[in-house]
């Protein structure tokens, strides 16, 4: 057994160490700086209580992109100079962030042991390489996200941090799963490395039907296609959709995590994921084959997802309803019934509707996981989505994208469970026109201006703030654009009072809502490097378009003097058939 020693090591704070909603996020070059990751995670440990550390059983893995091996190494010999009892890595450092949060709700150790905690390595669907992106960010151990109390404190230790811990362990061999033991100044530290998939593939088995999944995907009619986008997801699609619910394994496309994503962008959505939309038969070249009747994908670390039909886009605004509406029938997690629903503000009203019919609690909160998280502790709710790809429900405390392919593909066994030996298929495409017919269809588009100077992006938010001072003067500007378009009745930036904890969150998106109901929404999004804003018009039940097609002018009306730079990505593209 290995005896280690502590050492404490002086060092200097770096400027803009505050965690998002996603951890901190920077260019590797920005996180390989000396000293630079070690101050992030002693700040960390030294914002977190002390039986948090102490004795604690702390997760420490991510989406394998690069740095993250190292990472795991540095993070492994502070923890052990802290006083942390043991670590439990993911065979190779592999953990999807939902698998993460199930480990930390579900995994017990040969000695009882428990995790309340994680340190996650990934900045999601960002690019990965050498000259690309990192991230870090804690979990609670309720497998959430951690506070804004929590990442508060983290970045004000940031600022004043003057040392760190760290033990002189060798390197942990984090290929082959088994213990590794040491010992130092407090006791016995241990390394566990896991298999990545196990616990994560038995708690889905408790979640959905198996069986009837297997029938639907060993059907000659049925036809299925998934894509990692070389992102973590890959650990787990093979174990699940290949060896337990028999896919053919050439239905799997970049199930290879790489450190690079293959040089990839590593986001679901029609622009990135090139390969699975041109097999679906939605590239913009035709394809000489028949699509598969279903396809999927993952980003880099598996909480994002997007769904597929046959020639047939799913938006997310959509798919967290249409699970919504289907889920006590098709699985059995919810067949006793759903506690309640949430969706972000952004995203569209569908899930409204769905739990209007369905008379459920509904909640519409800002963007990231941690307000939904908060529900879910407090038993309000099941089921919830953003626009931005992601969907889940009170099984973990992330939004998990391989469970919502898992969803609808239990929602279209329980469709075809009669007709899988003769008649028709009912498809994707069908599911969706048919949740139209019944709660109304809800248009809406998204638009990205990336690369957007951070000083301007925020003079254009205090522009559009200050517009809601006046109504006329910016009914006026909607007049001058299109005559066509009902009139802004309400204009305000979007507050949320927690109902679980009562703390109010201010500022987080500024919203036009206009006379037929439908809205524009702006706020800023933060990348590493990057500042983003993001302008969305939704919620046309049914034939209002007007407002739709005019959000882009608007918002590119807005920005002339006070943005120097834009690039426009269509990621939502509307679909006006």
């Amino acid at each position: 057994m290995v005896v280690f020693k502590v050492s404490k090591v002086d060092t200097k704070p770096f400027d803009g160490q505050k965690p998002g909603t996603s951890g901190l996020r920077k260019k590797v070059k920005v996180f390989t700086q000396p000293n630079y990751l070690h101050n992030f995670v002693q700040s960390t440990f030294n914002a977190l209580s002390a039986d948090k550390v102490r004795g604690a059983t702390l997760v420490v893995s991510g989406d394998g992109r690069y740095y993250s091996k190292d990472a795991i190494q540095i993070i492994t010999k502070m923890s052990a100079a802290n006083g942390v009892r043991r670590i439990w890595v993911g065979q190779n450092g592999l953990l999807s962030t939902p698998a993460v949060s199930a480990v930390i709700r579900e995994r017990v150790g040969a000695d009882g042991s428990k995790a309340t905690g994680a340190f996650i390595l990934t900045a999601s669907h960002n690019p990965g390489g050498p000259h690309e992106d990192f991230g870090i960010k804690y979990n609670m151990e309720n497998g959430g996200p951690a506070p804004e109390a929590i990442t508060d404190k983290i970045y004000e230790n940031t600022k004043t941090i003057k040392e760190y811990l760290i033990a002189d362990l060798p390197d942990v061999d984090i290929t082959t799963p088994g213990v590794t033991n040491f010992t130092g100044p407090e006791g016995q530290f241990d390394v566990e490395v896991f298999d990545s998939a196990s616990d994560y593939l038995k708690l889905m088995k408790s979640i959905f039907d198996f069986e009837s999944i297997r029938k639907l995907l060993s059907s000659p009619k049925f036809s299925f296609c998934y894509d990692a986008l070389h992102g973590v997801g890959g650990a787990y699609a093979k174990c699940i959709f290949v060896e337990e619910l028999g896919a053919q394994e050439s239905s799997l496309l970049n199930c290879t995590p790489k450190e690079d994503f293959g040089g990839g962008h590593p986001d679901p959505n029609l622009t990135y994921a090139k390969e699975l939309v041109a097999r679906m038969g939605l590239g913009k070249s035709g394809t000489q084959d028949e699509p598969p009747e279903f396809g999927a994908a993952s980003d880099g670390d598996a909480d994002r997802n997007m769904i597929l039909g046959k020639r047939f886009f799913v938006t997310p605004s959509d798919s967290v309803a249409i699970i919504a509406a289907n889920a006590v029938d098709a699985i059995p997690y919810f067949s006793a019934g759903l506690k309640g629903v949430a969706r972000s503000m952004p995203t569209s009203a569908a899930l409204d509707v769905v739990a209007k019919h369905l008379n459920l609690k509904f909640f519409e909160v800002p963007t990231g996981w941690k307000y939904f998280g908060n529900l879910m502790d407090a038993g309000l709710c099941s089921i919830c989505g953003e626009e931005s790809f992601g969907t889940g429900s009170d099984h973990i405390r992330e939004k998990d994208g391989i469970w919502a392919v898992l969803a609808w593909l239990s929602i279209l066994a329980h469709k075809n469970k009669e007709n899988l030996g003769g008649g028709k298929l009912v498809t994707v495409e069908d599911i969706v026109r048919q949740h139209w017919a019944t709660y109304g269809r809800h248009y809406y588009t998204r638009y990205d201006y990336e690369n957007v100077d951070a000083e301007a992006a925020k003079k254009l938010m205090a522009y559009l703030v200050q517009l809601q001072s006046s109504l006329a003067d910016v009914n006026g500007i909607v007049s001058g654009i299109r005559k066509d378009v009902s009139k802004v009745v309400h204009g305000d930036e979007f507050e949320y009072k927690d109902p679980v904890d009562g703390s109010i969150s201010k500022h987080q998106g500024i919203r036009y809502l206009f006379e037929d109901g439908s809205r524009l929404v702006s706020f800023i999004m933060k990348a590493p490097g990057v500042s983003s804003l993001a302008a969305f018009a939704n919620d046309f039940n049914l034939g209002e378009f007007a407002a739709v097609i005019f959000v882009k002018e608007l918002m590119l009306i807005l920005m002339i003097g006070l943005v120097d730079s834009l690039f426009l990505l269509d990621i939502l593209p509307l679909d006006l058939l």
